[in-house]
């Protein structure tokens, strides 16, 4: 069961409390860049990003947030290093939240003045602690540690507190699982404030998603988490398609189109994997609640795959089409994607996102 935690609002969307796992990603553009900004979010936002992260590194990208939000239709929030003045000057211009650093940010009088800020203008802030950047004295103590991770960030929430502010989002990530997920466990046990979780640094796409996979989905197996982020040196779509998949295998996302598949053996004589792979790559826009299987052979495809919705088994030259693991028609090899497809359309009509059926 999922801890609950205290609920605060990023620009409208809950976090915390009862309200669903979110996913977050953040745009890899110059935010001064307003169009390429704006253009990069509505791509994240289609793929099922609900919270999107943007780096402020100087005045003009602080100054940018005004006409990116007025480009866009998620919550925006204000990534901030170094300086409470960009951080000021953020609020100033829309975002919905900021995120600070508290190996960076400053004293106890940089914090205060930024909290006055936020308190004004009622929005959250994200205390976001990593191994890269923990300060002096945690470290001294504890080392690079789960201790000094949660010990950094809890100090810096408490100069909020004392400040009046309320609305506070944690996180405390590093690039090894053991340590990130020690770390949350940690912190989940100290504090009731909603927890964004993620692997930093996680790496290129295959090791990325495997680390956030296992980094991730412990933590939520073990109810700790509101909102994920998978740090991906990739295109930040695949961020958003990754979080998805382990929301779903977490038992957390059942709104978007799953697609089972079978790893294929020697009695797979016909093309599967590319048939898979394809179905993948059409479902991903639509937003309902449907189970699709893609099996190699007939031996054991619709016994396995008997709860999809739909179902797909082939043998030599001939392919089985099957719903809730009953066959209902077999077609020649040569035709099974496009009468597949056409079947696959069919239950698409009423729930489909932003790609057109027809397609």
């Amino acid at each position: 069961m999922r801890k609950r935690t205290r609920q605060v609002s990023v620009g409208g969307v809950p976090i915390g409390g009862d309200s669903p796992v979110k996913i977050q990603s953040m745009t890899t553009t110059k935010t001064s860049d307003t169009e390429g900004t704006a253009a990069q979010i509505g791509r994240l936002e289609e793929a099922g990003c609900e919270i999107v992260r943007v780096a402020v590194a100087d005045e003009a990208d602080a100054r940018a947030i005004a006409a990116v939000k007025g480009k866009i239709r998620i919550p925006l929030v204000a990534d901030i290093h170094f300086s409470p003045r960009l951080a000021v000057l953020a609020v100033e211009n829309g975002a919905d939240k900021i995120r600070i650093n508290p190996g960076n940010i400053g004293g106890e009088r940089e914090i205060a003045y930024v909290a006055d800020c936020v308190r004004a203008h009622h929005i959250p802030v994200r205390v976001g602690a990593n191994t890269g950047s923990i300060e002096k004295e945690f470290l001294e103590k504890y080392g690079r540690s789960a201790e000094a991770l949660v010990g950094s960030a809890l100090y810096n929430v408490g100069i909020l507190e004392r400040h009046g502010v309320e609305d506070i989002v944690i996180s405390v990530k590093a690039s090894d699982v053991p340590l990130t997920t020690k770390a949350y466990a940690l912190l989940s046990e100290r504090t009731d404030y909603p927890l964004h979780v993620g692997v930093t640094e996680a790496g290129t796409t295959e090791a990325g998603i495997v680390k956030s996979a296992v980094g991730i989905g412990a933590l939520l197996l073990n109810g700790i988490g509101d909102t994920i982020r998978v740090s991906l040196t990739d295109d930040p779509v695949r961020e958003v398609y990754a979080a998805r998949e382990i929301l779903r295998a977490c038992g957390l996302e059942k709104d978007y189109v799953e697609v089972v598949s079978c790893p294929t053996c020697g009695r797979c004589e016909w093309e599967s994997m590319a048939l898979a792979q394809k179905v993948t790559e059409f479902v991903r826009p639509y937003k309902k609640r449907l189970k699709v299987a893609v099996m190699g052979c007939v031996v054991n495809g619709p016994g396995e795959a008997k709860d999809a919705d739909i179902g797909i088994a082939g043998g030599k030259g001939r392919c089985v089409l099957f719903r809730k693991g009953a066959p209902y028609k077999t077609v020649d090899a040569d035709a099974a994607e496009r009468e597949f497809f056409e079947e696959l359309k069919g239950l698409l009509q009423d729930g489909k996102g932003d790609r057109s059926i027809s397609e």
